[in-house]
C-alpha cells in the first residue's frame, strides 16, 4: 500500500476508541434490577406464541447471485477516487439480493411511522410507496432486516460491499453494467443540484443486469454492512471491511449526483446515524461468514507524537509587538490529498502550547472532493507543519468548521456534512479531544437533518454560564442569515435558536435570525449578544449590519454600523479579549482593520491597519492572491478567524497567513 493510501485512512485509527455519544457502546453488559420472585406470576400458558407473519405481498423479491471471483475496484483510481485503489482479487460465496431497493411500503410494514415521515418531506422525493425508502440510518436498515429475518425465519442482512460491487458488475469490468456510459432512460437528475430536483423514483423501471438485478447504478445510494476501510491488494475471500471504522460504507450514487458517482467501483460512506433522501438500500439473504480485517493504524501527523505535557503559558506582555506574518497553508508532503483551493480556516490553542489550525482543501466549493485539513505550530516552533488530513467523510462536501477550547482543555470540533456535493444541504457533525487533539471521538450528528442552516462558521464562544454558541450560515447565497446554535451540555447537543418563521431584517426591526452571513458574536457584559454579519445590504446603506439578542439568540434587533459592508472573499472577526475590550478586525478600503470597543461596543477606536509598515509581497491564498502590505495597506481580502492565547497573543489567521500581535500594539 501506498503513503498515499495509508495516510488518506487515518480516521479508522484505533487511536478512535470513544463511542458515539447517541449510540451505546458495543457489547456494553445490561444491568437488570433484582426481583423479589415472590412477586413474578407466572404465564398461564408458557408456549412460545410465534411473532406474526409478514404479508408475503410485502417481502422484497430475491434473486440468485452465484458465486463467482472479481476484480474489487479500479487500478486506474487516482486523485479524488483514491480508494477505490488498488484493484484486488475477491472471492464470494453465493447469495441471493434483493432485485430492487427496499420501498416506502414494504420498510412501513416494519416501522408505520416512517410514511408519516415521506408525507411531510418538502421535496417531492420518494413519496410513493413503490419508490425506495430514504431517510433512515444505517441502524434503521439493520433492524429493518433483524426484524424481516424474525418475520420469515431466513437470515437477511445489508449486503456486504464486495458483495455488492460483484452483484452490480454482474461479470462486467466496465464503468457501469452497462458499459463505459450510463443509458440516459438510467438517470435520475444526475446533477449537482443544490435544491434537489424531483424525478420518478419508482423501483424497476430500467433494465436489470445479467443478474436481475434493478437500479443498481443511482436511484438512491445503498447501505453496506461495512465500516469504511482502505483496499488491500491482497486476494481475499467473503471480506467483510474493517472491524470497527467511522463510516458505513454507501455505494450505487443517487439522484441529483453526478453520473460518475454512479460508477460500480465508486466508494461513498457516512456516518451512521445519518439519513436524508439520498440515502436507502437493498437486502441480501445468506449465511456466509464474513472475515474482518483490522482498522488502520495510520494516523496523520496533525494527530501523531501530540505532547501531553501542560504549557505554561506566561502573562501578557505589556510590550507591544507585531510578529512577522507566516503561512499556516503548506502543501503536504505524505500524499495527504491536497487541491488548489484552499480556505475557510478554524484555529484553536491546545493546553500543551500548540496552535492547531483546520481548513478545507477543494477543487471547487460545492465538490465532493473537498477535505478538512489540519496543521499545528508547535510549541516553540517558527513554523506550521505540512498539513495532513484532519476529518473526511468519503465523497460528501464538507463545508464549514469551527474549533473550541472547553474551560477543562477539551476540544470540540464542529463541522458541516453534506448528503452530496452542494453546501447547502448540510448537517452538523461534532468531534471532540481530551488529548489536545491527539485522538478524537466518532462523528456523530446532534443536528442531524441536512438543510440550510448547518454551514459551520468558525469563532464559537463560550457564554459566562458555560454555555456555547455556534454560528452557522442560514443560506446557501451570499445575503443571509446567519443561524445561532447553543449547546448546554459542553457540546453533546445543540439547537438552533431560529424559531422556524423565515427572518426578516430591516433596520431597527427584530427578526430570528442574524443580518447577514458568516458572523460573528461576543456576549456583552450585561448577558446580551451583539453580532456583525456579512454580505446583508441594509436599506442599501453600503455599511456592516449589527445584531443584538437579549434573550439568547431567540431574537434579534437590527442596526447600521459605521464600517464599510464586509464583501466575497472575506470574514471578519470578533473577539472578546482576556484583557477585557472586544476586538472587531474588518476590511476597510486600505485593508484588514482592527477595531477596540472598552464599552461593550458603544463606541470604537479608531481603526489600526493590521501591518507592521514593512514592504512586502505576500500570497493570500484562495480567492486574495497576492499582494503588497506596507505602511498604508493590509491584506484586502480574507476568510478570518482568531483566538487569543493565555499569554495575550493575538492570533488572525486569514486564508493562508497567520499574523501575531497584542493588544498592546493595537493601542499603540
Amino acid at each position: 500500500m501506498t503513503v498515499t493510501t495509508v495516510i488518506g485512512w487515518f480516521l479508522l485509527s484505533a487511536c478512535f476508541s470513544c463511542t458515539p455519544n447517541n449510540v451505546p457502546p458495543k457489547d456494553e453488559p445490561v444491568i437488570e434490577e433484582p426481583t423479589d420472585s415472590s412477586e413474578v406470576t407466572p404465564p398461564e400458558d408458557s408456549t412460545e406464541v410465534e411473532p406474526p407473519k409478514v404479508d408475503p405481498a410485502l417481502l422484497p423479491e430475491m434473486v440468485e447471485i452465484p458465486e463467482g471471483t472479481f476484480m474489487m475496484g479500479s487500478a486506474s483510481a487516482s486523485g479524488a477516487d483514491y480508494d477505490e485503489a488498488p484493484a484486488h482479487s475477491v472471492s464470494v460465496s453465493a447469495f441471493r439480493m434483493s432485485s430492487c431497493e427496499i420501498t416506502n411500503i414494504q420498510y412501513e410494514a416494519f416501522a408505520p411511522a416512517h410514511k408519516k415521515i415521506r408525507e411531510d418531506r418538502e421535496e417531492s422525493i420518494a413519496k410513493r410507496d413503490d419508490q425506495p425508502v430514504v431517510d433512515v440510518s444505517w441502524y434503521d436498515a439493520v433492524a429493518y432486516c433483524e426484524w424481516l429475518s424474525g418475520q420469515t425465519g431466513k437470515s437477511y442482512r445489508l449486503p456486504t460491499e464486495a458483495e455488492w460491487e460483484y452483484a452490480c458488475r454482474a461479470g462486467t469490468t466496465t464503468d457501469y453494467y452497462t458499459g463505459s456510459s450510463l443509458p440516459a432512460a438510467m438517470q435520475k437528475q444526475q446533477a449537482t443540484n443544490r435544491n434537489l430536483q424531483s424525478v420518478n423514483l419508482s423501483v424497476g423501471k430500467t433494465d436489470p443486469n445479467s443478474f436481475g438485478l434493478y437500479d443498481m447504478h443511482g436511484n438512491v445510494e445503498e447501505w453496506c454492512q461495512d465500516w469504511y476501510g482502505p483496499y488491500s491488494a491482497d486476494a481475499q475471500t467473503n471480506p467483510g471491511g474493517p472491524s470497527d471504522g467511522l463510516y458505513k460504507v454507501t455505494r450505487g450514487g443517487s439522484h441529483n449526483t453526478p453520473v460518475k458517482y454512479l460508477r460500480s467501483a465508486n466508494r461513498m460512506a457516512a456516518t451512521p446515524d445519518d439519513f436524508h433522501t439520498q440515502i436507502g438500500f437493498r437486502v441480501v439473504e445468506c449465511e456466509t461468514v464474513l472475515s474482518y480485517s483490522e482498522p488502520s493504524t495510520a494516523v496523520p501527523a496533525n494527530m501523531r507524537n501530540v505532547s501531553q505535557t501542560k504549557h505554561n503559558w506566561g502573562s501578557p506582555s505589556n510590550d507591544p509587538f507585531f510578529l512577522e506574518p507566516i503561512p499556516f497553508v503548506v502543501a503536504p508532503t505524505d500524499g495527504t490529498p491536497f487541491y488548489s483551493h484552499n480556505h475557510q480556516p478554524a484555529v484553536t490553542w491546545c493546553d500543551n502550547g500548540d496552535l492547531l489550525a483546520v481548513w478545507f482543501t477543494t477543487v471547487e466549493e460545492n465538490g465532493r472532493e473537498m477535505e478538512v485539513v489540519g496543521s499545528r505550530l508547535r510549541k516553540g516552533a517558527t513554523a506550521w507543519e505540512p498539513a495532513s488530513t484532519f476529518f473526511k467523510v468519503p465523497d460528501r462536501n464538507m463545508t464549514g468548521s469551527a474549533l473550541c477550547r472547553l474551560a477543562d482543555g477539551t476540544l470540540l470540533h464542529m463541522n458541516g456534512v453534506a448528503n452530496s456535493g452542494d453546501w447547502q444541504n448540510l448537517a452538523l457533525c461534532v468531534r471532540r479531544s481530551t488529548d489536545n487533539g491527539a485522538t478524537w471521538s466518532k462523528p456523530v450528528l446532534p443536528e442531524p437533518n441536512h438543510g440550510v442552516r448547518h454551514q459551520v462558521i468558525a469563532g464559537p464562544i463560550i457564554l459566562s454560564d458555560g454555555s456555547i454558541g455556534l454560528c452557522c450560515d442560514g443560506t446557501a447565497d451570499g445575503s443571509g442569515p446567519t443561524s445561532f446554535h447553543l449547546s448546554s451540555d459542553n457540546g453533546f447537543t445543540w439547537a438552533d435558536q431560529w424559531n422556524g418563521k423565515r427572518p426578516v431584517f430591516g433596520v431597527g426591526e427584530t427578526g430570528n435570525s442574524i443580518a447577514g452571513i458568516h458572523a460573528g458574536v461576543v456576549e456583552l457584559k450585561d448577558g446580551s449578544l451583539m453580532a456583525f454579519g456579512r454580505g446583508l445590504n441594509l436599506a442599501g446603506s453600503g455599511k456592516t449590519p449589527m445584531s443584538v439578542s437579549t434573550d439568547m439568540g431567540h431574537n434579534w434587533t437590527f442596526s447600521l454600523t459605521d464600517w464599510p459592508l464586509i464583501g466575497s472573499g472575506q470574514r471578519q472577526v470578533l473577539l472578546r479579549l482576556q484583557e477585557g475590550p472586544i476586538m472587531f478586525a474588518t476590511f476597510t478600503s486600505n485593508g484588514m482593520t482592527v477595531y477596540l470597543s472598552e464599552d461593550e461596543g458603544k463606541t470604537w477606536s479608531a481603526g489600526k491597519l493590521l501591518t507592521d509598515g514593512k514592504s512586502r509581497t505576500l500570497d493570500g491564498g484562495a480567492f486574495t492572491g497576492t499582494f503588497t502590505m506596507d505602511a498604508t495597506h493590509a491584506e484586502p481580502k480574507g476568510y478570518f478567524c482568531g483566538t487569543q492565547t493565555p499569554d495575550g497573543t493575538i492570533h488572525l489567521l486569514s486564508s493562508r497567513i497567520h499574523y501575531r500581535f497584542n493588544l498592546a500594539w493595537i493601542k499603540q
